[in-house]
């Protein structure tokens, strides 16, 4: 087994990324996701807001897990292992779908660049 360095981890359940992330920062860095990087959502999901009434980015993130069961914090130069180990451990679909910075006074603890989440074509 190959070992990697592994900062913090959030799984994310009820709450979704925006209440379960932030519980395992650091005070002062706030989780930029990168749209792209979880998009499309899954078609449950995508299922899920429009029976919902078409819900916006920011309800989907703090309702749902939006596809993203676990998120683990790593640092950068350690990705590549961490992503090697996750393959060999039968996680292929592992991948970046952000990173951290600065957290600005008052202001969210996890950011949406890139947004809105893309919807699949019809």
């Amino acid at each position: 087994a190959r070992r990697v360095s592994l900062k913090a981890a959030a799984h994310i359940t009820g709450g979704g990324l925006l209440e379960n992330l932030p519980r395992v920062l650091p005070p002062g860095l706030a989780a930029r996701l990168d749209a792209r990087a979880i998009s499309p959502l899954p078609p449950l999901f995508e299922w899920l807001r429009a029976v919902c009434g078409d819900l916006p980015d920011d309800e989907m993130l703090r309702t749902f897990n939006c596809g993203l069961g676990l998120v683990m914090v790593v640092a950068a130069d350690h990705l590549d292992a961490v992503l090697a180990a996750l393959a060999e451990a039968g996680e292929p679909d592992a991948r970046p779908v952000g990173d951290l910075v600065h957290a600005q006074p008052d202001a969210p603890r996890v950011l949406l660049r890139g947004a809105p989440l893309s919807r699949p074509e019809k």
